[in-house]
């Protein structure tokens, strides 16, 4: 934004709002920008934000990244023509999810279970993460066991269960808050001796197995255009 003119403190302001992983909190969060009369709101971290942002106003322009599906969500009558006041860009990150499952499916080629660690407090994200999966794990011959986790505790108490399924292998769904923890994962990932795969390439970063997604600060230079 710095290129296109924008500089903090002398022509822009910007108001950072974070849930920290609280969904319920995104509502308010909304609303409290909103009430701030700002020009245009930004939102990362999939569908969830962007629906609050969605619901707070129908007027004031939002920009939104990291949408697996703006279609589906409902936050876009279409990629091409997205109508109303919101606008943004897709991460893949769902359509991806085939793919990760191929890669730990190579790197674990004997594996007959694989788990999805999913957030189900993130519902409809959840829910198109797991049908995806689902699908490429009945196409690989994969049983995919899903568990789920909206705590630190959970995370810990999932990886605790692998053994019982007979788990080779585990995917970080797609998520905010599990996407945020991934030194969390890594530590798991090491202590249970599990082949592990995640979007964000903070989890390689941290010392996890693989990741693969899209280059989120490419994107995040589109938003800043956009914005």
């Amino acid at each position: 934004m710095s290129e296109m003119g924008f500089v903090e403190g002398q022509n822009m302001v910007w108001e950072y709002r974070w849930a920290e992983g609280h969904y319920d909190r995104l509502p308010a969060l909304a609303a409290d920008l909103v009430s701030r009369k700002v020009d245009v709101i930004v939102t990362t971290g999939g569908g969830v934000p962007a629906r609050a942002a969605q619901k707070a106003t129908s007027t004031i322009p939002i920009v939104f990244a990291f949408v697996g599906d703006p279609v589906g969500a409902g936050l876009v009558a279409s990629l091409a023509r997205p109508g109303g006041n919101l606008t943004g860009f897709s991460n893949m990150t769902v359509e991806m999810q085939p793919k990760r499952l191929e890669l730990l499916c190579e790197l674990v080629p004997k594996a007959t279970v694989i788990a999805l660690l999913v957030n189900p407090d993130n519902k409809a994200g959840t829910e198109y993460t797991v049908r995806t999966a689902q699908e490429a794990g009945r196409t690989k011959g994969i049983n995919l066991a899903i568990l789920t986790a909206t705590t630190e505790d959970e995370i810990d108490t999932a990886f605790a269960a692998l053994g019982q399924l007979q788990a080779r292998g585990l995917m970080a769904g797609p998520d905010p808050f599990l996407n945020s923890r991934s030194e969390q994962l890594v530590a798991l990932e090491t202590r249970y001796a599990i082949p592990t795969i995640s979007e964000v390439r903070a989890f390689a970063a941290a010392g996890g197995l693989i990741s693969y997604g899209v280059d989120d600060m490419a994107l995040l230079r589109q938003v800043g255009i956009f914005g």
